[in-house]
């Protein structure tokens, strides 16, 4: 039996889900490069339409900047290591794969949401030891954010069903309250049926946003598949059209052929086949004398490729690629430092989007820290996510680097930076600096190193060569 306070919230919930929905399926489109301009082209008749290219220059951008966005541990206050609980809960949760999703999501829609849950005790998958933790897309999903806090009030999750008549109805709800979840099918006496109801009283919502582009103004986000990408992409597409219907229509020479029989041309003047190949021959011989033949020029195509360099160059503008990303030439030469210098606007969107999104994650464990432990520690206020670097330099050049700087000492003869610190440069995961720890201990050289390793001074002050009574 479904209580009036929880009808309330299924109604409020469903309602602002719907209303959500709006443009979602506009971002998907342009994403999977199926969006086709209304306007096609006024001089372009409507048989030739089916000629539409599709532009993919927003999957690229997006992709260029999501495959720039890997988290590799998150690390308390004080703490020099990625914590070994909360990346033991990231890869049981499959969040090495399932974070690109929601990444992508949010790039797309400018939104997803991270749910948070207690281990299932039914499942005998499941460890009762980790927290359940999976992201959601804001078509499935829908978050009210208070305008004074900031945070989730409420969340429901809602799964539609197929419906023969009308848009889709939702066959299931789950609905995220700051103490209680409850999910309901749909039916029974008030419309719902409860399936389970877990009261956690955790005091916030298990469900973190991940807002991409968000302002003061703008609570949930906005895509990054912005109004210049979308007008260049549909002028590109329409650009890509006109140029296929010139070349069906124009690039190949047309001749005119004056004073010559059909059966000149073909020996079945009859049979249209024979006589259009006879016509596109390379050579076309006649015996009569009165027979001329005269050609036009083949249409020049250059028009089109220039626009299309042109509006290539306005889709660089409006993102941040590299002129190779979206294969027009530029002026730079192609060597290490020229890749570094076009690719320093998209390593600094990047960067941007690591910082907008840790916050996200970092809410997401300290609310797992709150299902599993019953409270958040203290260092975990100011937990950091460790993210991969988005620059893309050379494995050699970045080695090179991170060498000079281990083998360099200050003036007292210390290193400039740790070796630890050095592998974390150069991009190895925790589990294989832990395995090369385990092997430097093992290693025979830095076993003796250790036992030939100068004692510590004593901090005294009283002269080694003085005993200690007399020093009394």
């Amino acid at each position: 039996m479904t209580t009036p306070i929880l009808l309330d919230h299924i109604q409020q919930l469903v309602a602002d889900f719907g209303s959500s929905q709006t443009g979602l399926a506009d971002n998907v489109l342009y994403y999977e490069s199926q969006k086709r301009p209304i306007s096609v082209g006024v001089s372009t008749p409507p048989e030739m339409r089916d000629l539409l290219a599709q532009i993919g220059w927003c999957r690229v951008y997006v992709d260029s900047v999501e495959e720039r966005l890997d988290i590799e541990g998150f690390r308390m206050a004080g703490e020099p290591k990625a914590d070994t609980r909360l990346w033991e809960w990231w890869q049981s949760n499959r969040l090495d794969e399932v974070s690109s999703y929601a990444h992508t999501e949010a790039l797309i829609h400018g939104r997803a949401y991270i749910v948070v849950s207690a281990p299932d005790p039914s499942d005998p998958l499941a460890d009762a030891t980790v927290p359940v933790i999976q992201v959601e897309s804001p078509s499935t999903m829908w978050a009210d954010i208070d305008y004074r806090t900031h945070r989730v009030k409420r969340a429901v999750r809602v799964i539609k069903g197929d419906s023969p008549f009308g848009p889709p109805v939702p066959d299931y709800v789950t609905i995220y309250l700051p103490d209680s979840t409850t999910g309901l099918l749909q039916g029974g006496a008030d419309g719902w049926t409860v399936d389970f109801h877990a009261s956690h009283n955790l005091g916030v919502v298990p469900v973190v946003p991940l807002l991409n582009r968000s302002r003061l103004t703008e609570r949930y986000g906005r895509s990054e598949i912005t109004p210049e990408l979308r007008s260049v992409t549909d002028a590109a597409a329409r650009t890509m059209m006109n140029m296929q219907a010139t070349a069906e229509l124009m690039a190949v020479p047309q001749r005119l052929l004056f004073g010559i029989k059909p059966e000149e041309i073909a020996d079945d003047p009859t049979n249209k086949r024979k006589v259009f190949e006879a016509y596109i021959a390379r050579i076309l011989a006649f015996e009569d004398p009165e027979g001329k033949a005269q050609q036009f020029t083949a249409a020049e195509l250059r028009n089109f490729t220039e626009v299309m360099q042109e509006l290539a160059k306005q889709a660089a503008t409006y993102t941040g690629l590299p002129p190779q990303y979206l294969a027009f030439a530029s002026d730079n030469p192609a060597s290490a430092e020229a890749i570094r210098s076009a690719e320093s606007r998209l390593v600094k969107k990047a960067e941007r989007k690591q910082r907008i999104f840790g916050g996200p994650w970092e809410q997401a464990m300290r609310i797992a820290l709150l299902v599993m432990d019953g409270n958040i520690p203290r260092d975990a206020r100011r937990m950091e996510v460790l993210w991969r670097d988005p620059a893309t330099p050379t494995f050699a050049a970045k080695a090179d680097a991170v060498v000079k700087l281990a083998t360099a000492s200050t003036p007292d003869g210390r290193p400039i930076i740790p070796v630890e610190r050095a592998r974390i440069d150069l991009g190895y995961s925790a589990e294989e600096r832990r395995q090369m720890e385990t092997w430097d201990k093992d290693n025979p050289v830095t076993q003796l190193a250790a036992l030939t390793r100068p004692a510590a001074p004593r901090f005294s002050d009283t002269p080694d060569d003085e005993p200690a009574a007399e020093a009394a």
